[in-house]
């Protein structure tokens, strides 16, 4: 499969195999960088950055010039059009006019995907709020496959802000891609979002084990952990293990520490008075002397503030500086790939199939909860209607197709109620049978009462059942 005039809005848009082509595109020019101008030249790439940005935008900009073409820029809202209140779609069909790609950086969720559906060039999302950051996910897979030259069966530590961490948010699907075991080791308060364990469980397989148990296990030689994740391919008794024996599988070591930044420019207000800075861990000489982080890979997205000791960066376990340089042919390669100036041979495919779940999609009843998604903005409401993954139905589970936030809503109805009756015309509670049993194209959600009374439909007996 071709990777040209594809987009790039989260890990899933690429296979296991794609990525391996990615990869071995990028070996190829690393070593010979000097080769490579002619690649994409006469070809523009539009730099949209609307979040602070300095390795992402730099790196993505560098390696179009290395590949001899040239690039437009935007790095300030307040110096475009959508200052005025243009909508994201119109200044995607404009750009796209201009530009041959387009990577673009945004404080909404969702607004990369809204970009790739308007632009009609390739889009490649360089962050979009806290949901992922595709891009640095390819940087920080490249990183480890250099260092351990597999994934598969690795045990990798996810360290820090696990909430807002948009390239944690990526690099977890990626992970379990490739077979690996995930360690979580959030700060209190900052653990991984619901939605993102659903997804990860439910399409990815294995098994995600809460280890409270181990909550003080770093008295004892051990670092805090709040969760791990098994992938499938993980031996069966490893995945029966009770507590004490997980403490001895982690005691062979762990093979990366991903350490990241609380993200302060994402925190709910009530989360900042909460001084987590406090009890943000630090990763130090000190941390880094357990027997556990002996051959440990560190590795941090960057910008760093005090999570992540200077001390170690002369230390050989240290991967960060490199992930950073790494930036370049990765984003050379993938800019080549898309354009369709290179070609690869993709050599696997994914060993998880995506799944086709059913769309909710009627454009009232139900917005997304998620504040940041791009979906409920004042601006983009006028073109984007809500749309809604129905990943479960016990309980009645929606994911956003953009932000891919999750919700559980409160009440359902059936578009098939007339049979010529008003009296007919009723909605029930979410939690009744009635939301598994309505069939998918007749399913009407409403986020509350008054939304239903408001589109003429009436209590029924279910409508405050919840089973």
């Amino acid at each position: 499969m071709a990777l040209a005039n594809r987009n790039l809005v989260t890990i899933d848009d690429l296979s296991s195999g794609e990525i391996e082509a990615v990869f071995s595109l990028a070996d190829k020019m690393a070593d010979s960088m000097d080769e490579q101008f002619g690649v994409c030249r006469g070809k523009i790439m539009a730099s949209l950055f609307f979040e602070p940005s300095t390795r992402t935008r730099l790196s993505f900009e560098t390696a179009m010039h290395r590949l001899g073409g040239n690039v437009i820029s935007a790095v300030d809202i307040g110096a475009t059009a959508l200052a005025k209140g243009e909508s994201i779609a119109d200044m995607a069909r404009v750009v796209g006019s201009y530009a041959d790609i387009i990577v673009i950086r945004h404080p909404w969720e969702g607004a990369a995907k809204v970009v790739a559906d308007y632009a009609g060039v390739p889009v490649i999302n360089a962050g979009d709020g806290g949901h992922q950051h595709p891009t640095q996910t390819l940087c920080d897979l490249y990183t480890i496959k250099k260092e351990r030259q597999t994934i598969k069966g690795l045990k990798i530590a996810l360290w820090g802000d696990l909430k807002y961490g948009r390239t944690i948010h990526s690099l977890i699907f990626a992970l379990a891609k490739f077979g690996a075991n995930i360690l979580f080791c959030p700060t209190p308060g900052l653990e991984v979002p619901e939605n993102i364990i659903k997804k990860l469980t439910t399409e990815y397989g294995g098994e995600l084990e809460k280890y409270e148990a181990l909550d003080q296990a770093d008295k004892r030689g051990l670092f805090p952990l709040d969760a791990i994740y098994l992938t499938p391919g993980s031996p069966h008794q490893l995945a029966m293990m009770p507590n004490v024996s997980i403490q001895a599988e982690l005691k062979t070591g762990v093979d990366a520490l991903y350490v990241t930044r609380p993200q302060k420019e994402r925190f709910a207000t009530a989360e900042e008075g909460r001084e987590l800075n406090k009890r943000y861990p630090v990763v130090d000489k000190r941390l880094l002397k357990g027997k556990v982080f002996k051959k440990t890979l560190v590795m941090h997205p960057l910008p760093r503030v005090d999570e992540l000791a200077y001390e170690l960066d002369a230390d050989p376990r240290s991967m960060y500086f490199k992930q950073a340089a790494f930036g370049v042919p990765v984003r050379m390669a993938l800019i080549a790939l898309l354009l369709g100036t290179k070609e690869v041979s993709i050599l696997k495919e994914d060993f998880f199939p995506q799944i086709d779940y059913p769309l909710y999609r009627r454009g009232f009843g139900v917005r997304c909860p998620n504040p940041r998604c791009v979906s409920i903005q004042a601006s983009e409401t006028k073109y984007i209607k809500p749309e809604f993954k129905i990943v479960n139905r016990k309980p009645l589970t929606l994911r956003c197709i953009y932000c891919e936030h999750g919700s559980e809503p409160k009440y359902v109805a059936s578009s098939d109620w007339h049979e010529g009756r008003l009296a007919n015309k009723k909605y029930h509670s979410a939690g009744s049978h009635w939301a598994r049993k309505i069939k998918p194209e007749n399913l009407i959600i409403f986020d509350s009462e008054s939304e239903a009374e408001a589109h003429g439909f009436k209590p029924s007996r279910y409508a405050r059942a919840h089973h």
